[in-house]
């Protein structure tokens, strides 16, 4: 095992896509990733000649409860060959790379999972989720609020108006936990349109919504034509969608919903409380249904648990458990508001007992620690504690990851 050079770079991706069955992914988007391999932050696993293994760790910046943005480790392009399976490899990596993150001074790790089983026992667990929907937008009527009309939705080229999106996009990230600060090249990620991925659909479109000149929502998406004996049935799916005000989101989500020759709209990965879910005449035939999205591990519990606030008054003692980091284990004193928190070991009396992936749940405030004691995962030692700890660690909007990595 060994950091990653540049040019052994294509090798290592090659390997990383065979582990994820190896069908190629189009010029334009692999020249991307090349662009946005962390190459310093970067594993791979060599047997002679060959990789075997793969790891990479973005440096993000992600939205906690209060807004601070977080130093975060995004975990990424983790594979291990099929040749080489149960000999340690991902353990190895697993453990390498989260000491550098410690080292490297990020209290949080983060990633998406292919297989979610994988990754609980080396601390993540699922923090955020994303709502799929499928619309029947013939049936289904939306309401949209006062002062709706004062919005402009107008077509715009996607790599033309970039930046005026990437601003939209920059104004919402300190609104919602889990959202990531888009470092420069992560943007062209929005406009990656392989015909070969598109599945019949039409090249991204888009459009803005304006509020007296200025730029204050898009929308990405493509427009699948469909006909059959009785009519259009087309179907707009919607890749990306973000707005500075209700009304801008209002003013998308109606010209979503009315476009012309589609009957449906397919909505992948959207923040589980997006207001359009009340807007709408009839939910069930959205078709709502929630996936896991970040999975989230404290690589330091201490300064995690510090870099957030909390919606109430808190004062419990945690008693960690995490035999993968160590460094954590043991009992920790939490006493924060709504102003801020301080974290550190003591000696005291515990309070609640959990394990480190019951911290990585509910950091985010998406996961109620209620819920997890209901699931046996943490046990009130001190009567009250889990009722204060609960509502303290929630948040008033739902964590969302806007985008994968």
């Amino acid at each position: 095992m060994r950091g990653l050079r540049r040019d052994e770079w294509d090798e290592w991706y090659d390997a990383l896509l065979r582990a994820f069955g190896g069908v190629g992914e189009p010029a334009e988007e692999r020249e991307v990733f090349r662009g946005l391999t962390p190459y310093q932050r970067s594993l791979g696993v060599w047997d002679g000649d060959a990789c075997v293994g793969t790891a990479g760790a973005y440096d993000f910046r992600m939205t906690v409860p209060g807004g601070a943005a977080v130093p975060t480790a995004g975990v990424t392009m983790v594979s291990v060959s099929a040749t080489h399976r149960r000999r340690g490899i991902l353990t190895s990596m697993m453990r390498r790379q989260l000491d550098d993150v410690r080292a490297w001074g990020e209290p949080l790790a983060v990633l998406t999972a292919s297989e979610p089983a994988i990754y609980g026992r080396f601390g993540y667990a699922t923090a955020t989720f994303g709502a799929h929907a499928e619309i029947d937008t013939d049936r289904v009527r939306l309401s949209v609020p006062a002062g709706t009309d004062d919005v402009r939705v107008r077509y715009a080229d996607p790599g033309a108006e970039l930046a005026a999106c990437e601003g939209v996009y920059a104004r919402t990230v300190p609104g919602r936990p889990g959202m990531l600060a888009r470092r420069p090249g992560w943007e062209r990620l929005g406009l990656l349109d392989p015909e070969s991925e598109r599945g019949g659909a039409s090249p991204l479109q888009c459009v803005l919504a304006e509020r007296d000149g200025e730029v204050t929502g898009y929308a990405r998406f493509r427009v699948r034509p469909r006909w059959t004996d009785r009519g259009h049935d087309g179907q707009v799916q919607l890749l990306d969608l973000a707005g500075v005000d209700t009304l801008s989101e209002a003013a998308l989500w109606r010209f979503l919903f009315g476009i012309d020759l589609t009957s449906s709209l397919k909505l992948r990965g959207r923040p589980v409380d997006e207001a359009w879910q009340h807007l709408v005449s009839d939910i069930r035939r959205c078709e709502l249904r929630l996936r896991d999205s970040l999975h989230v591990r404290l690589v330091d519990v201490g300064a995690a648990l510090e870099a957030r606030t909390y919606q109430a008054p808190v004062d419990v003692v945690l008693d960690v458990e995490d035999a993968f980091c160590p460094w954590n284990a043991g009992r920790w004193r939490l006493s924060g508001d709504a102003k801020g928190a301080v974290c550190a070991p003591t000696a005291d009396a515990s309070d609640l007992a959990l394990s480190v992936r019951e911290l990585g749940a509910a950091y985010l405030g998406g996961v109620s620690l209620a819920s997890l004691a209901g699931a046996g995962r943490v046990r009130e030692l001190r009567q009250g504690a889990l009722a204060e700890a609960a509502v303290a660690f929630g948040s008033v909007s739902a964590p969302w990851l806007p985008h994968g990595f």
